[in-house]
């Protein structure tokens, strides 16, 4: 929704030749790693499995994994003679959890004022290492992976090529880097004096006109983004334009999508208004992210052309709750998308929009990052689908459901246990009490039973 633009760009450069130094020597700091996949097989048992794939319990739940991938899945599978067995007891095996929209790099308070100066005032490397904070946070709450939508001073790209190497413990990342947008946009940075900052170009992600806007697209893949995001409408948490408005022309957005497209990069586009969607989706967008003023017709579009809707639900009550904390022009963005936004999700689910989960942590807390599985049911999806949302459809969107999203045979072993029934209470998600990603145990506080 909602990344608010903080200068710091006499740091950026610094900062990126850190992060490209942390490409080139990944065989180094794998060295480094402080775990690795064990070579004992472990086998997983608990009450019931979820099948993010027929969105069903199984009962007597069993996962047998063998380094970084699951082997085999079912009561039924040959259990290896030298496994470590884990018994969860009276709990629910899932996928691990997607994220699809979250900015590790920072972490709003409820001082909106101080986030600010922090911004200002905080070095690159400082504000690194709170996000290391962030990821581990995120990662033990059971998210195993996260797209993040933006952040500052490529440190988010740093972030996922610290995890990548195993030098810090987080979820799996695909980062854009800068998102694009125009000038005075959503993705432009505050309006300070431009004697005070200087003025962000494409680099930076801020372009004006279809060649400029291709150069933004260029420019992140450069320096490493998986995917791109663009600001086709306004925001909540920007100060110097209205919440609803498009805010590129149709020959700019056609420009992000397919020159992104034509790398093979997923596209992501920030939309609150309705018009600023339709302009995104006729470009061709993977998906839109928050649609708070959407209507039935845009979401119908959305259906036909299986665009996502990643809703940030838990953003929008955030939002809402803490208005009073934000400067007047952002507190009335701030209600007003937040009444658009609840009618409008239990429309998309009317009509069977394509959804995957997505929190926009970072303008919440992160760590919660599973409240949004209960809103999503408290605005009329049913339990099975949202943890399908955050799952099956994370994977799908994000373009790894080759790797992870379901527990089957041959994929990581990304994998989550709640207490109880997930179905019968959607906020057992939120107390996980093991997660494991690519076969190493970052969490196990369910005083499991084992045997060897």
């Amino acid at each position: 929704m909602n990344e608010r633009k903080i200068p710091g760009y006499l740091f950026a450069a610094t900062v990126f030749l850190a992060a490209q130094l942390s490409v080139i020597q990944l065989g180094e700091a794998q060295e480094a790693a402080p775990a690795a996949a064990p070579s004992t097989p472990i086998v997983l048992k608990a009450a019931r499995l979820f099948d993010s794939v027929s969105g069903k319990i199984v009962d007597h739940g069993m996962v047998v994994v063998v380094d970084k991938k699951i082997q085999a899945v079912g009561a039924s599978a040959p259990i290896p003679a030298d496994a470590r067995i884990i018994d969860l007891g009276d709990a629910t095996l899932l996928p691990g959890f997607i994220d699809a929209h979250v900015h590790l790099a920072s972490e709003s308070s409820s001082h909106w004022y101080e986030d600010w100066y922090d911004g200002i005032m905080r070095f690159p490397a400082e504000q690194a290492l709170y996000g290391a904070h962030y990821a581990k946070v995120t990662l033990v709450a059971g998210i195993t992976t996260v797209r993040d939508l933006g952040s500052q001073d490529y440190i988010s790209l740093g972030l996922r090529n610290a995890i990548a190497a195993g030098v810090i413990p987080g979820p799996r990342m695909l980062v854009v880097n800068y998102a694009i947008g125009s000038t005075g946009g959503h993705a432009d940075q505050d309006p300070v004096p431009p004697q005070r900052i200087a003025v962000a170009g494409p680099i930076l992600g801020v372009c004006n006109g279809p060649d400029q806007c291709r150069e933004a697209v260029r420019y992140q893949i450069k320096y490493g983004a998986d995917a791109i995001k663009f600001m086709p409408s306004g925001g909540v948490l920007s100060l110097s334009d209205p919440v609803d408005n498009a805010q590129l022309t149709q020959e700019e957005m056609n420009a992000i999508v397919s020159e992104a497209h034509a790398w093979n990069r997923k596209v992501a586009a920030h939309c609150h208004g309705d018009k600023a969607a339709k302009m995104a989706i006729a470009a061709g967008v993977d998906s839109i992210e928050h649609g708070s003023f959407l209507k039935d017709d845009t979401l119908q579009e959305m259906k036909r052309k299986h665009v996502y809707l990643v809703a940030t639900n838990f953003a929008a009550a955030w939002t809402e709750q803490f208005a009073g904390t934000f400067p007047a022009v952002i507190a009335a963005k701030a209600r007003a998308a937040s009444a658009a936004h609840h009618q409008m999700f239990q429309h998309a689910v009317k009509i069977g929009v394509p959804l995957a989960m997505g929190t926009d942590a970072g303008v919440e807390p992160h760590g919660l990052n599973a409240r949004e599985f209960s809103l999503m049911t408290k605005y009329g999806l049913s339990p099975a689908q949202a943890l399908i949302s955050g799952t099956k459809n994370g994977a799908d969107l994000l373009g790894i459901a080759d790797q992870t999203g379901t527990l089957q045979a041959g994929k990581f072993a990304d994998i989550v246990a709640v207490p109880g029934n997930p179905l019968s209470d959607m906020t057992a998600t939120e107390r996980p009490l093991f997660v494991m990603k690519e076969g190493i145990i970052y969490r196990n506080d369910a005083g499991a039973a084992e045997a060897h």
